[in-house]
């Protein structure tokens, strides 16, 4: 025959719920025992009936095992707290950073001219004054580059005036030697037409005389 499950519920009936009890103590005791002879294992157990009378088992001393129990539970409570401490930093750095955000995005805001009308006038003239300040150092930023930047293109000036300078030499050496060269092959070409005139006179008087040695004689045949 198949034993049917009990289903785990209260007991409405006082009777049988005292009867319950107490069976199922003495079961649970029983296993305790045995649990603390077959294992070793230190054993407390504290039971209070519904009527507030005190039931307890316990392998060894009641009272050094409730101690060990309480020296446990601190030290586990102190590990899960150590354990959630970054967490709690790191929520509570959120949280910082978070405000510190919204208030540097809000004086952003206020020194580009938005949400001012919820301010007073001590933090207007705040506002004012970090305005003010703000341009003159923009102001100066700007002066510094611009000096800079001059400085920069006068020395370019220089550069290139020292560069055209240069060019401008090169020029003048190199027109310098070809007037040279020009003069040097004129003097040549007078030199070579000089020595060549007596050689044209010579060979003008040869031809000359031959033509003359080749006439025939006017009392010839």
């Amino acid at each position: 025959m198949v034993r049917q499950k009990i289903q785990i519920k209260k007991i409405d009936n006082l009777t049988a719920r005292q009867v319950t009890f107490s069976k199922r103590r003495r079961g649970l005791f029983k296993k305790a025992q045995e649990l603390s002879t077959l294992c070793d294992a230190d054993i407390a157990l504290i039971v209070f009936s519904a009527t507030g009378k005190l039931f307890d088992y316990s392998s060894s001393s009641m009272m050094e095992l409730i101690q060990r129990h309480n020296v446990q539970s601190e030290k586990s409570n102190k590990l899960i707290g150590t354990q959630h401490l970054p967490i709690q930093t790191a929520s509570s750095n959120h949280a910082v950073l978070s405000k510190e955000l919204a208030d540097r995005t809000t004086e952003l805001k206020q020194l580009m001219g938005e949400e001012l009308q919820e301010l007073g006038l001590n933090e207007l003239m705040k506002v004012e004054k970090l305005v003010e300040a703000g341009l003159s150092r923009v102001g100066k930023i700007k002066n510094d580059k611009l000096l800079n930047d001059i400085s920069k293109m006068k020395t370019r000036e220089l550069e290139l005036m020292e560069e055209n300078e240069w060019l401008k030499q090169q020029v003048e050496k190199s027109g310098c030697t070809r007037n040279t060269t020009e003069q040097g092959n004129s003097a040549e070409s007078i030199t070579i037409c000089q020595s060549l005139v007596p050689c044209l006179e010579a060979d003008k008087s040869f031809s000359d005389t031959s033509l003359r040695l080749g006439l025939p004689s006017s009392n010839g045949n």
